[in-house]
């Protein structure tokens, strides 16, 4: 009896607090505010004084980032389809407020209570799906009637096969095409009615329609409420933080962000600082970036205390350099302390310099003594042509007899 009695306790007290966390995260949820942007996307951006906007967000995600395009995809959930984006701010600026385009300080984002799958309007045209972000103060109603025809470079088309990659950035059509296919395409109305909070959301393509012209089934994703900002999708399952903000505190004080830049003093996007970009939510990519943050450390300890060792060397080789070390530093000093044993020379090469100089010195004498040979030789050579020529003339000079 007392073994079921401390059953049924238990089972009373695990039910108390499954209901009690619930209203906890409720409460905390209820109390959250526009502060939670101004807080959660500083690090990410920077946030200015924007004429007939206030207060909005520049990200730095570099000169290409264009929202509901760039790093993300497209998944459908009971809301219709919903935009997963991979960055880690992604929870906030792709789900609360809308997007407006400066051509200066490029994408702008203004921040809205209201939280959706996403904020865009979508079309339809021959083979092709399309979305285009929704301006600040535009309702669904006017989203849905407004002519978008003459706003090309802001459109995103992509093929329905390629509709459901995860990797859809990779296959967006060129915009040289989007002039055509914007003229040719048929605004998706498509809505879904959250009652729960009384907010109504533009759908995108129906799901019979989607598997119908990509001959594929398409994959339902659930969605979770998470009690911190962030967001992760997982097994059909993503977990989002969507609560309810308010524009101003508890205590009805106006939010603010703690730092506003200067927007004259911002620059372009493809000068402003893109740090930020590697910060995502990819799960490949964020635990090579701990790896390599943990790395880097190892290796500098490594460089300031070990610099020799920054290559890798045969140990053949790394004796070699201390061997030659040692060879040459006595060279050195005997250089210093024995010039004249500079070199060294063998009995044989003395002996063959001392003939080599006595040859020298017979040749010096023979040239001294030759002159004199060759002038008696001249005078005994013209001792006998000279006779010659006198035996000649006596022999004319002698008279003939008769």
């Amino acid at each position: 009896m007392k073994r079921n009695i401390r059953i049924g306790i238990l089972f009373i007290a695990l039910v108390a607090s499954a209901s009690i966390i619930p209203l906890q995260t409720m409460a905390q949820q209820s109390n959250v505010s526009f502060q939670i942007f101004y807080d959660e996307l500083s690090p990410y951006g920077e946030w200015v004084d924007y004429p007939n906007y206030g207060y909005v967000w520049i990200p730095d995600a570099g000169p290409d980032f264009a929202p509901y395009s760039t790093r993300g995809q497209w998944i459908y959930t009971d809301y219709g389809w919903t935009w997963v984006s991979n960055y880690e701010w992604g929870w906030a600026p792709f789900h609360y407020g809308r997007w407006d385009y400066d051509n200066y300080y490029g994408w702008i984002w203004v921040p809205e209570n209201e939280w959706g799958p996403s904020w865009v309007t979508w079309v339809s045209a021959d083979d092709y799906y399309g979305w285009h972000p929704m301006r600040p103060g535009i309702s669904i109603n006017i989203s849905l009637g407004r002519d978008y025809r003459n706003d090309y470079n802001h459109w995103t088309f992509v093929r329905y096969r390629d509709f459901e990659r995860a990797d859809i950035q990779h296959y967006y059509v060129d915009r040289s095409e989007h002039e055509r296919i914007v003229h040719n395409s048929i605004v998706i109305n498509q809505t879904y009615i959250d009652r729960s909070r009384n907010t109504t959301y533009i759908s995108g393509p129906s799901r019979d329609d989607v598997q119908r012209v990509t001959g594929n089934k398409v994959r339902h994703v659930s969605i979770q409420e998470n009690d911190k900002p962030g967001q992760d999708l997982s097994n059909d399952r993503l977990k989002i933080y969507k609560p309810e903000v308010k524009r101003n505190n508890v205590n009805e004080q106006k939010s603010a962000p703690r730092k506003v830049s200067d927007l004259k003093e911002m620059k372009r996007p493809s000068e402003r600082n893109t740090q930020n970009k590697s910060r995502e939510l990819n799960p490949a990519d964020k635990n090579r970036q701990d790896r390599q943050q943990k790395t880097a450390p190892q290796q500098r300890e490594n460089q300031q205390v070990k610099p020799a060792q920054q290559q890798n060397v045969n140990p053949s080789d790394k004796n070699r350099p201390d061997r030659q070390q040692n060879k040459v530093t006595p060279q050195k000093e005997n250089k210093q302390t024995q010039p004249a044993q500079q070199q060294k020379v063998s009995p044989s090469d003395t002996k063959r310099q001392e003939r080599q100089n006595n040859k020298v010195s017979r040749q010096k004498e023979k040239q001294q003594v030759q002159p004199a040979k060759k002038t008696t030789d001249n005078n005994n050579q013209a001792a006998p042509e000279k006779a010659v020529k006198q035996e000649k003339t006596r022999r004319t000079n002698k008279p003939r007899t008769t």
